[in-house]
């Protein structure tokens, strides 16, 4: 292996590239690392499993516990007369951002830490993990949403249906196409981080990765948010965007909803095909 390593310092690696780029590419031989093998489309043992609800229930408080503090923070900022008096829409973005370095941190050891529709889709894309999951992942991250946001309705209603209720919508000025292609490019950008954050082959080079794999993850979620939450108020996680709407209920609410669902799936996707197929070159092959 000596002599063989990217250089990292000039950016390129020394010696060009070798082998094909598609199912052939990415052999075993000579690495100092090992990708997990693709996880099968259909589970049947994980239904029987422990693992398997304790994953799910994992998601569904993490997402609960995002709803609740992000949603809270955005009243906390309508309700005030004079912006400099609350944190502001940079503070509304360190909330969020602040909230997914927290709950991956917390646990990504249990379910991979995805609190996201968008990053569970993109993740079951890239093979890392089957339908059977990635369906109760979301399905949980929904309902954890929805309790979120209910809750902070809970604490007082009026406040929170005459501020809107955290709920996504396109901005005034700005068309759907525009709000489409905000949660596009801002969900590529969370997912991209998370496959990078992530990877088998930085995590065998660099130790300490695991360790701080949430924070580029929730830095990223807070950049997204400063750009675009005069667009959309940010969505890039359906499971956000569906229990907010849903717990606030009002016409306007669900006229650009779809945005919140087609855009964040179309940017996790090509996040995925991105890095998968382009920077690592990894072959989708099915598990023997």
């Amino acid at each position: 292996m000596e002599g063989k390593e990217e250089d990292v310092r000039l950016g390129a690696n020394k010696f060009s590239e070798r082998q094909p780029i598609g199912t052939a590419a990415q052999g075993t031989e000579d690495k100092d690392y090992k990708e997990p093998p693709p996880a099968p489309l259909f589970e049947p043992g994980e239904l029987k499993s422990w693992s398997f609800y304790r994953a799910g229930i994992a998601e569904f408080v993490a997402t609960f516990l995002f709803l609740y503090i992000t949603i809270l923070t955005v009243m906390g900022v309508s309700k005030s007369s004079s912006k400099c008096a609350t944190v502001g829409i940079q503070g509304i973005a360190w909330s969020f951002g602040g909230m997914i370095f927290a709950l991956v941190y917390c646990t990504a050891g249990i379910s991979g830490g995805h609190i996201n529709p968008a990053v569970t889709f993109g993740l079951f894309l890239a093979r890392k993990l089957s339908l059977t999951r990635a369906i109760f992942y979301i399905v949980m991250q929904c309902l954890g949403a929805i309790c979120g946001a209910g809750v902070v309705k809970g604490f007082q209603q009026g406040l929170y249906m005459g501020n809107g209720g955290g709920a996504n919508v396109v901005a005034s000025g700005y068309t759907k196409g525009d709000g489409l292609g905000a949660e596009i490019v801002g969900t590529f950008i969370l997912v991209y981080t998370v496959f990078s954050a992530t990877d088998a082959k930085r995590n065998a080079r660099d130790s300490h990765v695991p360790i701080l794999a949430p924070l580029p993850i929730g830095f990223a979620v807070f950049l997204v948010h400063l750009a675009t939450i005069p667009i959309t108020g940010t969505g890039i996680n359906p499971a956000r965007s569906l229990g907010a709407a849903i717990i606030y209920n009002r016409e306007h609410a669900w006229n650009d909803h779809w945005i919140f669902w087609v855009g964040p799936f179309i940017g996790a996707a090509l996040a995925a095909i991105y890095h998968q197929v382009v920077i690592r070159a990894i072959p989708f092959k099915s598990r023997s």
